[in-house]
């Protein structure tokens, strides 16, 4: 379902930011209190994340990418278009065959599972931009090694 509001853009610290109406989030669905999105500023399509704010509206993020395709700045007016993003994590950025591989032999891959989905997230994120086979080695061996360890916050680089 979509939902569409229009928010006047503002900055909070070197951030800017809109608040997103309450009756837009009650209908969405949350994930460890934050909210995925896709939506549109001005007609400019984004995928984000909406963000919890102590006895306030949930927050929307206004990056520059976003600022310069719906044509805005701080201080305007702007209307959204937002829905719940509902694709997978892993999804959105595969996961490579060395990680799955390595994961299988050092049997990790219920342990990889457990993490919460924006750690994949991070962790996929920084793998699907590596260059070379070595540094993509390297960095998988520290994934494996850190969740060996039972680590909580699974890291890289």
């Amino acid at each position: 379902m979509k939902h569409q509001f229009k928010a006047k853009i503002y900055s909070i610290g070197i951030n800017w930011a809109v608040d997103v109406p309450t009756q837009v989030t009650e209908e969405l669905v949350r994930e460890k209190g934050y909210i995925r999105i896709k939506g549109q500023i001005n007609g400019f399509e984004f995928i984000q994340t909406l963000v919890p704010v102590k006895n306030k509206p949930y927050r929307l993020f206004v990056n520059l990418i976003m600022m310069k395709g719906g044509k805005t700045e701080v201080g305007k007016t702007a209307s959204f278009t937002i829905a719940q993003n509902n694709t997978p994590i892993d999804k959105i950025y595969n996961i490579p065959p060395l990680l799955s591989k390595l994961l299988l032999h050092h049997g990790q891959e219920a342990q990889f599972e457990q993490l919460s989905p924006y750690r994949k997230k991070d962790i996929l994120k920084y793998l699907c931009n590596l260059k070379t086979e070595e540094t993509m080695y390297k960095n998988v061996m520290k994934v494996i090694d850190q969740l060996k360890q039972k680590e909580s916050q699974v890291r890289i680089p």
